[in-house]
């Protein structure tokens, strides 16, 4: 997500749609619905993966950008492609209207993601071959594998991509295997004790750290503990 102003509107809107489509949020800090809608644009257009761009323009310090646009109300969202206006909306609306909305701009899936949203191993093997690098589709099966404890050929597959931090927690989840306890802590506990010296505890422990994820507040505390002891 970009700040836009009338100086970078050109740049960073006009030009940069010629590259991929931008969504343009019109929107000023005293204005509610817009305070509403903000996270839920950030949310939708993030998840495209980079298909369709945000950028915000505060329409009080940036009045040349809310005369193009003939602005008369905020909200106002328009959607930008090669320089030109293909659709917009006014307010606040819900979470399913603006995903309609950016879902309209991305381009038409092609046979190779129908293959990997499928899900199925077979579809996904077949979506690897036609396309060998595809990085969900490897995430996907390598995440299947790791989950029945093919390990070797789940971090084989994990090798070919970049590294994420959903990578990161898959490759644990391979290395952990199919002993991973329901529960990590009373096994972290025990880790605690052995991390500084053997290298094994300490990779154990972090991937059960990257298994427990980064929204278990336990994950922080034993981040911490493991420092504490290594340092």
């Amino acid at each position: 997500m970009v700040d836009v102003t009338d100086a970078t509107f050109e740049r960073d809107v006009l030009q940069r749609s010629a590259q991929v489509p931008v969504v343009v949020d019109l929107w000023a800090s005293w204005c509610g619905p817009c305070v509403t809608l903000g996270p839920i644009l950030e949310k939708v257009v993030a998840e495209t993966g980079g298909a369709v761009e945000l950028v915000k323009v505060d329409v009080d310090a940036n009045p040349n950008v809310s005369a193009q646009f003939r602005v008369q109300s905020i909200p106002a969202v328009f959607a930008v492609k090669d320089g030109q206006v293909v659709d917009q909306f006014i307010g606040a609306v819900p979470e399913a209207q603006v995903r309609q909305f950016v879902d309209g701009l991305l381009p038409a899936k092609r046979d190779v993601d129908l293959l990997v949203d499928k899900g199925d191993e077979e579809s996904l093997r077949a979506a690897l071959a036609m396309e060998a690098d595809h990085p969900a589709a490897l995430l996907a099966l390598a995440e299947m594998l790791a989950a029945r404890g093919d390990t070797d050929e789940a971090l084989a597959l994990l090798a070919r991509v970049p590294e994420t931090a959903e990578v990161r927690r898959v490759a644990a989840l391979a290395r952990v295997g199919a002993d991973a306890p329901a529960d990590p802590a009373g096994e972290l506990d025990g880790l605690l004790d052995r991390v500084k010296d053997d290298d094994d505890a300490r990779r154990r422990f972090l991937d059960l750290l990257e298994v427990l994820g980064p929204d278990d507040p336990r994950t922080a505390q034993y981040r911490k503990a493991l420092t504490a002891r290594l340092f």
